[in-house]
């Protein structure tokens, strides 16, 4: 069956799809053998196919072996399988045969309708290909003629209708996503172009208010354009703090823009106090509130004056610092708001000028009365905005007592206000009074309770004082501590107030330019101290080892001394002047009286004298940083003089035995300025005075108990020349330092205010120009005591005068003098290896040992009581040895005194008439020594008569002296 089914497929394998046998199974050739084996009996194969049940006809697809199995009984027996399974055998033969049967019956049908199917079909093919040929040439047609003409015309009104209704739908589309776009550029601070597009929005709502769909859009719009007003408002806000040009561009054109130009400066004013009081409040508050830790006191409900009560003495000055820097910022904007200003008008004025159009004449106008309105409350505002300024850090400043403050902090709270005010005066040209007389009170008070312990300090710096000489080099200036370097570095804006010298000339560069590109002028920054280090102090007092040994050797000749040794300069008039430059006739004049060849010419100084220049230098910053107590600042750095002055005159000057002697070593100036410091500085009673009234001991308030010198310091020892090492370092310490308050004077000058400056005046004529004045007096004491007078006295009382004969040999008295002397040169040399002993203070060592020499011989040859020619000759011949042999112990020309002795030798020769002119010419002498003189003269000029006359005339000169 398969092999004929096989023979009569057609060769178009897709007719084999409709053939209905492909569902049936073919019988295989076994099968076909079978079927051919068994018998052929219709009856019964009809009967087989009959007794298959009902289920296999049914067009149901189901599992034919489940079936079957499930049919099996439950005890199966082999037999009744087979049994079955033959009859399911026979059953299925039946049906191929069957199948096979109905298919050679077909056969020939079933070629013969294949035969025609296969002919249609190939029809079929044909008759598309021509209708499809039919449907291309008909639509060339269709479009080349008919459709092309009529299409273009209808396609054309239809997109002109379009293309209106396509710009009305993006215009509605434009306006109804305008607070997306909007939004985005406020995000942007897009400022200008969100009002631009508000604006124009507004103009297109009003073209299209036809449509529905946006009539309400022109209420939205007009409350979007208040809320971009709002923000801009915000937006001007921030300027006040952080100026930034575009974004002020931005913001002031969108003004323009709005025409509120006006309504805006008034805006950024109101602005500008409002940051400078939240910025103040803020910078406080977090100081405060970090002060005070977790307590629960709401400080940010008080007010900022009750709030700058509760700042602690160690947040005062970086929240103060803080302060400034915050108020800096804030005029900072405040300054680039108006350059900006400065820069838009020029720059407007500059296109108005190339670009005149008689149509613009009103707008010009118009922007022109804007400018000059924003000029003039711009230029109203500096006065104002600085005006809140010093009132916020003067409220500041008071809500915290300054008095318990340490001096390098106080100074920093002057620097910074000092720096504040010139913030002022470069910001609107004020003079900060507010701020100037709320610091003056704190400084004048804080200053006087500072001046109070510094004079106690000074008092315990004295009493301790041994008066050894503090080691400096020789090239030491008071420039070269830390406290004096404001006056060496120039006056500019980078350089603190403390640090800038009074006199510098003002930098031309201002703070706000130096500072207008970043930076803040109230940085704290740190002290140059903690950098530099002071190169003041010498190794051992000596500069090098040469020198070391060099201040050890005898000094007999100047050719023993070093060529650098030399080169000594001394100021005859005023002592050593180390910081000023040194005259030939110094140089001429040096010779071996001065002691100070052995050394080093280093400054004479001691640590108190260092101590008081560097209270002085920081006097004077205080001064400089405060101009306005400068007079107190003077008056208590006098005082430091002062009691500096009179603690070496009581030390070592005071002897009312000497100063009785009537010899003039202490000047009248000297003594009025000694009596004056006695009067005003110096506390006389005891410490306590139970019965002193309460303005008394105000009084004393002011003043200092006299100071006491150490027991450590000997003054009473004759191998130390009764401690004139001691009393050379304290007097020419003193001058040293009146030498400093002298190159001081046109510092103080220059900050002293006119009205006070005779006071100023004063204090340099009557007291620091008496500085060397004391040397007289202190050296005087030395200067008694190094030779024995008293042993001379003795030794002439001995000498017999009446001689008959002119004496070729000169007494003893004179050798012993001249031994006197040259003891004393040997010790003055011993002196001068511990200490150098300036020219001028030899010279006076010398002056006062050979004044009172020739003062002792003319009282020797007072006691004499009877004289001959001979015997006067003799005193000349002795007076003419001392000078010889002094000459070359000396270098002091002329020797002091000296006509005073040979004067006085001489006046013996004269006559009755000229020995009464002469008592009346020469006052310098004692009624003594007059009187001696006219009773030896009895008898050989003089007779009794004119003696008692001449008595008479000595009697009338002493008596006013009485």
């Amino acid at each position: 069956i398969k092999i004929l089914l096989k023979g009569l497929r057609s060769p178009q394998e897709s007719v084999n799809d409709l053939s209905p046998i492909e569902s049936f199974r073919i019988p295989t050739k076994e099968e076909l053998r079978e079927l051919h084996e068994e018998p052929t009996d219709p009856q019964a194969q009809q009967e087989i196919i009959n007794s298959i049940e009902e289920v296999y006809f049914s067009n149901d697809s189901f599992d034919i072996v489940k079936y079957e199995l499930e049919r099996l009984p439950p005890v199966l027996s082999l037999q009744e399988l087979e049994e079955y399974r033959d009859k399911l055998k026979q059953q299925q033969a039946a049906v191929s045969k069957k199948v096979a049967d109905l298919i050679l019956e077909k056969q020939p049908a079933y070629v013969e309708e294949l035969e025609r199917v296969t002919s249609l079909q190939t029809g079929l093919q044909l008759a598309a290909v021509i209708c499809t040929d039919g449907r291309r040439h008909l639509n060339i047609a269709k479009e080349g003629f008919t459709q092309t003409s009529l299409g273009l015309l209808a396609n054309q009104r239809k997109r002109q209708l379009l293309i209106g209704l396509l710009k009305s739908l993006r215009t509605i589309k434009t306006l109804q996503r305008t607070d997306v776009r909007l939004s985005e550029m406020l995000e942007e601070e897009d400022y200008p172009g969100a009002i631009q597009l508000c604006l124009e929005c507004q103009k297109a709502a009003s073209t299209f208010k036809h449509y529905s769909c946006i009539s309400e859009l022109n209420s939205k719009l007009q409350d979007t354009l208040e809320q971009i007003e709002e923000q801009l408002d915000v937006a001007l806000s921030k300027i006040c703090k952080n100026f930034d040009i575009n974004h002020y561009t931005k913001v002031q054109q969108a003004y323009r823009l709005l025409g509120k130009t006006q309504t805006a400066m008034d805006q950024l004013h109101m602005h500008f106090t409002q940051a400078i009081h939240n910025t103040v409040f803020q910078v406080v508050l977090g100081y405060v509130e970090l002060c005070a830790g977790n307590t629960d006191t709401k400080f940010q409900k008080l007010q900022y004056k009750d709030l700058c009560t509760h700042i602690t003495s160690d947040s005062y000055i970086p929240c103060l610092a803080d302060l400034c820097k915050a108020l800096w910022e804030v005029m900072l904007s405040y300054y680039r708001t108006m350059q900006w200003h400065e820069n838009h008008d020029q720059d407007e004025t500059a296109v108005v000028s190339s670009v005149s159009d008689g149509n613009n004449v009103i707008g010009t106008e118009e922007n022109s009365f804007d400018r000059n309105y924003v000029k003039k409350k711009l230029e109203h505002g500096l006065s104002r905005i600085w005006q809140d300024v010093q009132l916020k850090v003067k409220t500041y400043l008071l809500g915290t007592d300054l008095s318990n403050f340490k001096y390098d902090d106080f100074i920093f709270v002057l620097d910074v206000i000092s720096r504040l005010m010139q913030v002022g005066e470069e910001f609107c040209g004020s003079k900060s009074e507010v701020l100037q007389e709320s610091i003056r009170k704190q400084s004048v008070n804080y200053f006087k309770t500072y001046h109070r312990t510094r004079l106690e300090e000074l008092r315990m710096f004295l009493e301790n004082e041994t008066w050894e000489l503090c080691p400096v080099k020789s090239s030491f200036s008071i420039l070269q501590l830390h406290e004096f370097k404001f006056l060496e570095q120039s006056r500019s804006p980078s350089v603190s107030p403390s640090k800038q010298p009074a006199s510098a000339i003002s930098s031309t560069v201002t703070l706000f330019e130096q500072y207008c590109n970043g930076g803040n002028p109230f940085e704290i920054q740190a002290d140059s101290k903690d950098d530099e280090t002071e190169d003041v102090l010498a190794s051992n007092g000596y500069e090098s080892d040469e020198q070391e040994k060099s201040a050890y050797q005898e000094y007999d000749s100047d050719s023993d001394v070093p060529e650098e040794l030399k080169r000594d300069y001394v100021d005859e008039q005023t002592g050593d002047a180390p910081i000023k430059s040194v005259s030939r006739e110094t140089l001429r004049s040096r010779k071996r009286s001065d002691y100070n060849l052995n050394k080093v010419n280093a400054p004479i100084l001691t640590n108190t004298t260092l101590n008081v220049i560097r209270l002085v230098g920081k006097y004077m910053q205080m001064m400089n940083i405060l101009k306005p107590i400068a007079f107190d600042v003077i008056h208590f750095m006098s005082q430091l003089f002062d009691y500096y002055l009179y603690a070496v005159y009581t030390f070592f000057g005071r002897n009312d035995t000497f100063e009785s002697a009537g010899l003039g070593l202490s000047s009248s100036r000297l003594r009025t300025t000694l009596n004056r410091i006695q009067e005003s500085l110096i506390d006389l009673e005891v410490s306590a005075d139970p019965s002193g009234t309460l303005t008394g001991a105000e009084e004393r308030k002011e003043k200092v108990p006299s100071p006491h010198l150490s027991h450590l310091v000997v003054l009473t020892s004759g191998n130390s020349l009764y401690g004139l090492a001691e009393r050379v370092v304290a007097t020419e310490s003193l001058v040293f330092l009146a030498e400093q308050f002298e190159f001081l004077q046109p510092h103080l000058d220059a900050v002293m205010p006119a009205a006070k400056k005779p006071f100023l005046q004063q204090f340099y004529s009557q007291t620091v120009s008496t500085a060397s004045e004391l040397r007289k007096p202190v050296y005087w004491i030395v200067a008694a005591k190094a030779i024995d007078y008293e042993q001379m006295l003795l030794l002439m009382a001995n000498v017999k005068w009446d001689v008959k004969e002119i004496m070729s040999q000169h007494n003893v008295y004179v050798d012993a003098l001249l031994k006197e002397f040259e003891e004393f040169n040997r010790r003055l040399n011993d002196v001068s290896k511990r200490v150098r002993i300036p020219l001028p203070v030899s010279n006076i060592l010398w002056e006062h040992c050979i004044r009172l020499a020739n003062r002792t011989l003319v009282e020797g040859y007072a006691n004499v009581k009877k004289c001959s020619n001979e015997g006067r000759a003799l005193m000349q011949l002795d007076f003419q040895q001392f000078l010889m042999k002094l000459e070359k112990l000396t270098d002091i020309r002329p020797i002091p005194d000296k006509e005073f002795v040979e004067t006085y030798i001489k006046a013996y020769y004269l006559t009755e008439n000229d020995m009464e002119c002469w008592i009346k010419e020469h006052r310098e002498y004692s009624t003594k020594q007059l009187t001696n003189l006219v009773n030896i003269c009895l008898g050989t000029y003089i007779n009794k008569k004119a003696r008692q006359k001449l008595l008479a005339t000595i009697d009338d000169i002493d008596r006013p002296k009485r």
